[in-house]
């Protein structure tokens, strides 16, 4: 019984330095999968803000109409960041043209482990492209 606690104490002073040696690589990976959800969420959103608003401009509304539509849409994204291009202009449009809607958001990097390998901030760029009816 004795020779049995010396082997569990020794194999658990082991496991610490294992854990002191994994910990660091396993929080970094971590770390890089939230921000990369985080990254990813907003591209998601802002694609579909770009498709809702070409959609939504090809029908007949102006470029005040559309840019409130997508802002109104943004969910948890910064309504600040955002910037709106569309193309070409209201006045511009006739039925057959292609309506453009880009979206630019920079996502800001809340982790500074993730911000030393990635660019801060990443920047994403989507543009969706619909025939005006």
């Amino acid at each position: 019984m004795k020779m049995l606690r010396e082997v569990f104490k020794s194999q658990q002073g082991q496991a610490l330095v294992e854990l002191a040696l994994v910990l660091p690589i396993l929080l970094m990976l971590l770390f890089g999968i939230i921000e990369f959800g985080r990254i990813f969420g907003a591209y998601m959103v802002i694609t579909n803000l770009s498709r809702e608003g070409a959609r939504y401009g090809v029908v007949g509304h102006d470029d005040s109409q559309i840019q409130n539509l997508i802002i109104s849409g943004r969910a948890w994204l910064d309504e600040s960041k955002f910037t709106i291009t569309l193309s070409p202009p209201y006045t511009e449009r006739d039925k057959g043209d292609s309506l453009g809607v880009t979206i630019d958001y920079p996502v800001d990097l809340l982790l500074p482990i993730v911000a030393e390998i990635l660019p801060n901030p990443v920047n994403l760029s989507v543009q969706c492209l619909m025939r005006v009816e």
